[in-house]
């Protein structure tokens, strides 16, 4: 956390842009929130807000792949973060985990919020269209677990939830396919930071 501050303390005045990316339950969204928290003017974006609605999934027989690269907004995506890069108010979707939903204009990141921390699995992605966001930001962490630790990770998620047991196979087999794409397809990062 401290080499992530110092790094950030670096890039100097105006807005800047950070991306924290990693797997399904690699522990972004808690580092994500820890930067947010221990730094002044920043707020939090996380990606999760470009979900496809169910409905949209399952027209294109995505729902069992939600998720996946595919299964998002990329592009809404890779156009609000230019807008963040940009500056000014920024208004931003967020995605309700308790109704599996996102919800449009739910956030907001102030005119004069000086860091913007976004999080999500596929902001380092090396796929259209999320590779143009590899230009958007001042500053990139990848965070890398394991793939054993990731399946007991999900796995207890799942199990906290009150899944099923083939449900929980059923999310752990889409879950550790999109932990593989984000290990072995995303671009080179600013940071490493290994099982958080």
């Amino acid at each position: 956390m401290k080499e992530i501050r110092d790094r950030i303390a670096a890039l100097g005045p105006g807005r800047r842009v950070i991306a924290v990316a990693g797997a399904p339950d690699s522990g972004k969204s808690t580092l994500a929130a820890r930067l947010v928290e221990a730094l002044e003017n920043a707020a939090l974006v996380p990606m999760d807000g470009f979900h496809l609605d169910d409905r949209l999934l399952e027209e294109d027989g995505l729902l069992s792949r939600k998720g996946a690269p595919e299964t998002f907004d990329a592009a809404g995506c890779v156009a609000l973060v230019a807008r963040l890069r940009a500056g000014g108010e920024v208004i931003h979707p967020v995605f309700d985990r308790s109704r599996e939903l996102a919800i449009a204009g739910a956030g907001r990141v102030p005119a004069g919020t000086r860091l913007v921390v976004v999080e999500g699995n596929y902001l380092l992605l090396n796929r259209a269209p999320w590779r143009d966001l590899a230009g958007l930001w001042d500053l990139s962490v990848m965070l890398e677990v394991p793939m054993g630790e990731l399946r007991r990770r999900l796995t207890a998620r799942w199990q906290a939830l009150g899944k099923n047991p083939a449900r929980i196979e059923a999310h752990l087999h889409n879950d550790l396919a999109n932990a593989e794409t984000v290990l072995r397809q995303s671009l080179p990062t600013d940071l490493v930071v290994r099982n958080l």
